[in-house]
């Protein structure tokens, strides 16, 4: 795990989504927004490419968005990025996003020494009510 002198910043996180995550996840556009002790909030922008049928954003797209800032969020809690990889990942889906970016909220509810479990809501940029939540388990693997 690489440690930072200091908790871990935004841009940290940006660092770590352009270090670590295959390119079609850099194509999402995800921004870190925000971190914190143990939560992280990243910004999915609309695109057209990410929408089905009908305009709204794709589930997929929501899921890896939901997956990735785990990552963050974990590494926020730890001080820093170390090799990790999901486990378990549970996804409701509320209603549909359509035309508009995404927040990415992700806390650690928990986080041991080899398993991490968070909660995340996925909520239309404007909107009180989240569009998705998901629930994830993360193995924590150095």
């Amino acid at each position: 795990m690489t440690q930072t002198a200091h908790p871990l910043t935004p841009a940290d996180g940006d660092a770590i989504l352009a270090d670590n995550f295959a390119p079609w996840i850099r194509e999402l556009g995800l921004v870190v927004e925000q971190t914190g002790e143990r939560h992280a909030v990243l910004r999915l922008p609309w695109s057209d490419r990410l929408a089905r049928e009908g305009g709204a954003l794709c589930g997929q797209a929501l899921m890896a968005a939901a997956d990735t800032a785990a990552v963050i969020a974990i590494s926020a809690a730890r001080g820093g990025y170390g090799p990790m990889t999901t486990v378990q990942q549970s996804t409701s889906f509320q209603r549909p996003v359509t035309g508009t970016d995404v927040l990415i909220t992700c806390r650690v509810n928990k986080l041991g020494r080899t398993l991490a479990f968070l909660s995340t809501d996925m909520t239309a940029d404007g909107s009180a009510e989240p569009a998705a939540r998901a629930t994830t388990v993360y193995a924590i693997l150095g």
